[in-house]
């Protein structure tokens, strides 16, 4: 159908696609950001719709830090099935808005994975769901999905994206239906003109607005970090139900680092009846290959795994705790005896390092830990050169640390928690050292003072963010929840106290955003 265009609030919509050469992609030779951005071509818009949300994640920079932290392992294969299906390169960006690029999200909708796809339509589209294994959350099945269904709705709209994005979202029924009755009313059918859910309303304007944000991260002072422009993960066929503990060892990989990629299983393997595929770091894949050759068939799943839920935590009894052990440390054996550490909200690897008396370095080889991001539950293997707390004058002789004291100055807003975040300490820390208390009210203009060793913006390397929120006119927690990406019960369970009479306009919500725990 042919859409007309239309002025909206001062700013035009012109219906042309374009090409660009963002400042942005000539200065990151070889990564998926000059990949991805030379594939942009959705019209360029000035609404302020999309001004809102670009300014919401210019006012929360490590929201975008973490972003790109999920999608390292995803993008680059998401850039194959786009540029394969020849769509615009902003739609890899679309699981930002979906999910935060968190594998097994799940809405209070029955929405699940990268893509958020209910149980219909994921069934509509080939999905696979039954009590072994989700298609919805199989980053490679649901890729294709995804933009197979994209594709489709942008024909169903003679090409227009937008649209086709509207309808992603909402359902191409309520779409067809706002076009019909402004096309009844002789009012402008462009997507800035239909009435369509609040979320709808957000929804393409979010997008857009990262796009932007991608498009200009040097001008927004946006870090990107580094993303080859190579494949993450290779596609290995196993051919038959193979053990998924087992596999993470036979591929030399973390656990929970190999569950990222195939978060699609239920149980602890893969499915009888297949798929039988699994996704494996490319830098392992032949190792993987070799290995899993040389183990017998008898040995490729336990019968007690067919009856066991899957979980990021190996569920072997004590006996086989040396097999965790060196499963978690690469089939390391010597090490197997070597202490481990819980990662506690809030934790970064620096105070974890401060604290068992080694480094960073050393934390990320042992554990092999491919960034400096840990999550709340992991467990970590400390290093050989961690000493016990007997000796921590010893160690820190041996090692001297060149500490740095600031003056940092509270703003709006601020917390203990966010500003430990950004020095690498702990908000006891920041407490101890200003003669306060946790529960010490922060007021903007006080001064604080930061004892940091190598401060850095450790925003980037934490998952976690507490975010205060104020209620809108119109508001809902299903809305809110969507917004952040949390579940509607964590919100209720944060905020007891303040929903006992209910969700009003005006209330404060705390926000605790750490999606990335249940895929870790």
């Amino acid at each position: 159908m042919p859409v007309k265009s239309t002025q909206n609030d001062g700013y035009v919509y012109h219906p042309t696609l374009r090409k660009h050469k963002f400042k942005t992609a000539s200065t990151h030779k070889d990564t998926v950001w000059e990949r991805l951005l030379s594939l942009y071509s959705l019209p360029d818009i000035k609404n302020p719709r999309i001004d809102r949300e670009l300014y919401w994640y210019l006012e929360h920079p490590a929201s975008l830090a973490i972003i790109q932290q999920r999608a390292e392992p995803y993008l680059h294969h998401i850039l194959d099935e786009i540029e394969a299906k020849n769509m615009p390169g902003e739609l890899a960006l679309l699981p930002v808005v979906e999910s935060a690029f968190v594998p097994d999200a799940y809405s209070k909708a029955d929405a699940s994975g990268l893509w958020q796809f209910v149980p219909a339509t994921g069934k509509e589209y080939g999905l696979q769901q039954n009590a072994w294994y989700d298609g919805r959350r199989d980053i490679y099945a649901s890729t294709k999905a995804a933009t197979t269904y994209l594709k489709e709705l942008s024909e169903n709209f003679d090409g227009d994206w937008l649209l086709a994005l509207a309808s992603y979202n909402c359902g191409k029924g309520r779409v067809r239906k706002s076009i019909e009755r402004n096309e009844y009313l002789n009012l402008p059918t462009d997507y800035w003109s239909l009435d369509l859910p609040q979320e709808t309303d957000d929804y393409v304007p979010r997008l857009l607005a990262i796009a932007r944000l991608f498009a200009h991260a040097d001008e927004y002072n946006i870090h990107l970090q580094h993303i080859p422009n190579k494949p993450y993960f290779e596609v290995v066929d196993i051919k038959s139900p193979l053990d998924l503990h087992k596999a993470a060892k036979l591929a030399n990989t973390p656990l929970y680092a190999f569950l990222k990629l195939n978060p699609g299983f239920n149980r602890a393997s893969t499915a009888p009846e297949g798929p039988h595929r699994l996704l494996v770091p490319a830098a392992q894949a032949q190792a993987f290959k070799n290995n899993l050759a040389t183990l017998p068939y008898s040995e490729r799943v336990a019968i007690k795994q067919y009856n066991e839920k899957r979980t990021t935590e190996p569920r072997f009894q004590d006996k086989d705790q040396e097999q965790v052990q060196t499963a978690q440390l690469g089939g390391d054996k010597t090490r197997t005896n070597l202490a481990q550490y819980k990662v506690r909200s809030g934790d970064n690897l620096s105070a974890i390092a401060n604290r068992n008396n080694t480094t960073v370095q050393s934390l990320r080889q042992v554990n092999h830990l491919t960034s400096n991001t840990v999550n709340s539950g992991m467990r970590l293997q400390m290093p050989s050169e961690a000493k016990s707390n007997s000796t921590p004058l010893l160690a820190s002789i041996s090692k001297p640390k060149a500490t740095s004291t600031q003056v940092y100055t509270v703003k709006k807003g601020d917390t203990f928690f966010n500003i430990s975040q950004r020095f690498s300490v702990t908000p006891k820390d920041i407490a101890n050292w200003n003669s306060a208390t946790l529960k010490t009210a922060l007021i903007p203009g006080r001064k604080l003072t930061i004892n940091s060793i190598n401060p850095q913006l450790a925003s980037v390397s934490s998952s976690i963010r507490l975010i205060s929120y104020k209620v809108g006119q119109g508001d809902s927690l299903t809305q809110i929840s969507r917004k952040f990406n949390v579940s509607v019960a964590d919100l209720r369970k944060s905020n007891a106290a303040t929903l006992v009479k209910g969700l009003r306009p005006g209330q404060t919500l705390k926000i605790i955003v750490d999606n990335n725990q249940s895929s870790s």
